[in-house]
């Protein structure tokens, strides 16, 4: 398998790191809009990076994009940039021929008048929008392929196969204790992406009503997180699962509920107040003259790259999923989940977890699709494929997952 990796950040260096240890890749095309990033990730693979070379790319460029999947003849384009840049690259793979994987999907807009009660465009719109063409044309778009959505979505695929007759409610709830030395506030994962999705109206989920929105933060509730990371207060976020699942899985609700923590929460609402969480650029003065700048991407240069923060950082991540509903005629309430411990992934790919456990998935994805256990054709999320094949090689690359009986 040839792959074309778009975006050398922390995610797509782990990428790197990950796909680097596996026999079913061919060759990587490492390749970012800063060509050092691009030669950094490959060069840091010392002997394992003869498979991998590094290109310059505007991922904003879909004509440029287009040329590089034909010129390497790669097999998939994956996509390892914030979702400013999904559509852009998602069709560009469509014009290649090439499949495509993501880690999130293409971007919402609220409801023009009645953003807390009802979607506008949701995440995913645009992409499903051309699942026709992708069946058309015999290729797969695999969409929301990271960790929350991605193996959360597997998840919940698995429970409605394996583990439940009838399913409540299916809810996301990601939770963890890590600390970042000597930062007050340093998030560890893109904080462009954290914005657009913590300030955004959060999606529920309900089989007699569909899809709806809630205020940000809504629903708060503490739920408590295993292997030592505890109790954590979770709110409803927009997420791409509760757009995903319902699809594919039936169930009476889901929902996706993020453990920001009050203090986290705070900092968000005062980046909205002050419109610094805006994507539309605005002048600014110069050395040089004038500078057109987003104020979001302003917030963002200003923090620390959470690429770089994992020798400073302590504690776990955990991804998973909860569901409840009926096996057998008894009431039944699982938690199946994912734990990655910073220490752990620092020492043994040099990728802190956040980030790794994001990478992790779409590698596990694409040696699936090379060996044929997964295909498919259209426009696909996890849940649409058999999550036992996933579950297995996810714990082959010796990353285990875990189920808790609940209740």
């Amino acid at each position: 398998m040839r792959v074309l990796l778009v975006g050398a950040g922390g995610v797509g260096t782990a990428v790197t790191r990950i796909a680097a240890r596996r026999d079913f890749l061919t060759h990587m095309v490492v390749a970012d809009y800063d060509p050092a990033r691009a030669e950094a990730a490959v060069a840091a693979l010392g002997e394992r990076g003869g498979r991998f070379s590094a290109r310059r790319l505007d991922a904003s460029d879909q004509d440029a994009v287009r040329r590089l999947l034909t010129e390497e003849r790669c097999d998939v384009l994956l996509n390892a940039t914030d979702p400013r840049f999904v559509m852009p690259l998602f069709r560009a793979a469509l014009e290649a021929g090439t499949h495509y994987l993501d880690m999130a999907m293409s971007l919402s807009a609220p409801h023009a008048s009645r953003p807390y009660e009802e979607c506008g465009v949701k995440l995913g719109d645009e992409q499903f929008a051309l699942a026709r063409r992708w069946a058309e044309a015999g290729r797969l778009a695999l969409v929301g392929m990271g960790v929350e959505p991605g193996l959360s979505d597997v998840f919940a695929r698995y429970a409605a196969d394996e583990l439940f007759d009838d399913i409540e409610e299916i809810g996301v709830r990601d939770g963890a204790n890590v600390t970042v030395a000597g930062y007050d506030f340093a998030p560890s994962f893109s904080i462009w992406t954290t914005i657009e999705e913590c300030l955004n109206p959060p999606v529920v989920y309900e089989k007699d009503r569909g899809w709806f929105t809630t205020a940000p933060f809504s629903e708060p509730e503490v739920f408590d997180f295993p292997e030592g990371i505890g109790p954590v207060e979770c709110v409803n976020v927009e997420h791409e699962e509760v757009l995903l699942i319902p699809r594919w899985v039936d169930a009476r609700r889901v929902t996706f509920k993020y453990g920001l923590g009050g203090d986290f929460i705070a900092k968000l609402k005062t980046l909205h107040e002050l419109s610094l969480d805006s994507t539309a650029k605005v002048t600014v003065r110069g050395d040089d003259g004038p500078v057109r700048v987003s104020p979001r991407d302003v917030v963002a240069a200003c923090l620390p790259d959470p690429a770089g923060l994992g020798d400073r950082m302590t504690g776990k991540t955990c991804a998973g999923t909860w569901v409840t509903g009926t096996k057998d005629g008894a009431p039944r309430e699982v938690y199946l989940y994912h734990v990655v411990d910073n220490e752990w992934s620092m020492r043994e790919y040099g990728s802190q977890a956040v980030v790794w456990q994001t990478a992790l998935n779409p590698v596990v994805a694409l040696e699936l699709l090379a060996a044929g256990t997964w295909s498919g054709k259209g426009v696909l999320g996890p849940e649409a494929l058999p999550p036992r094949p996933f579950l297995d090689l996810l714990t082959e690359y010796g990353s285990p997952w875990g189920l808790r009986e609940e209740g």
